[in-house]
């Protein structure tokens, strides 16, 4: 079995909850009350995801960046 090594984004909403995203594939996300708990739940839907979605139709992550901007005081 070829392990992948796939690139995931955390986040956490305004509920506290942990929102998770695999950026390869199209609607990739998944939520959870705990880190524990959404990576084994991101780990479900990529498994999905895998059955459905040849490799070579993966989306291409590139990376993450950086990028300034200014916020407006008035908002």
């Amino acid at each position: 079995m070829e392990k992948l090594h796939l690139p995931i984004i955390v986040e956490i909403d305004e509920d506290g909850y942990y929102i998770v995203s695999c950026p390869l594939f199209k609607g990739c996300h998944s939520y959870g009350k705990t880190i524990d708990e959404v990576l084994a739940n991101i780990r479900e839907v990529i498994d999905m995801c895998l059955e459905e979605t040849k490799l070579e139709e993966l989306n291409k992550f590139v990376g993450f960046r950086e990028m300034e901007v200014s916020q407006n005081a008035n908002t």
